[in-house]
């Protein structure tokens, strides 16, 4: 079975999501500050009347804020109303069920409890990000 992953960069890591889960990939809009909010939550945005919350995936998975640049993108997921923010996209890219393998002891920082699995590419390695638990609030 072949599997999409959408790509994308964040503090140099190549980090994936399935694309069934993405809805649209755009540029990060300004936002509106939640008072009270997790830190890692930006903001909010109005995508053609549907609010969206943005999440720093930097700071969700433990690496840092996200600095805005103009490689900066936002991948609004389906459903749950979540625009991750990333460093620069990617591209979709296929990968054999067979090579899809647990999550490795050391992650480099990644905060593990986010990795549903990685894949080996040709050139690097590919973490596949467990959408459900990254947004589960904390």
């Amino acid at each position: 079975m072949i599997h999409q992953f959408v790509t994308f960069k964040v503090d140099g890591r190549l980090l994936g999501v399935e694309i069934v889960r993405v809805r649209e990939v755009n540029r990060v809009l300004s936002s509106t500050p939640v008072q009270h909010a997790r830190p890692y939550v930006m903001g909010l945005v109005n995508l053609r009347g549907q609010i969206v919350t943005l999440f720093d995936l930097g700071l969700r998975l433990g690496l840092g804020p996200r600095r805005l640049t103009a490689s900066t993108h936002n991948v609004v997921l389906k459903q749950e109303d979540v625009g991750l923010v990333v460093d620069e996209i990617g591209e979709v890219v296929e990968v054999n069920q067979d090579d899809l393998e647990g999550p490795p002891a050391n992650l480099g920082g990644l905060a593990r409890q986010f990795v549903a699995e990685v894949a080996k590419l040709k050139d690097e390695l590919l973490v596949i990000l467990a959408v459900d638990k990254l947004l589960t609030l904390e």
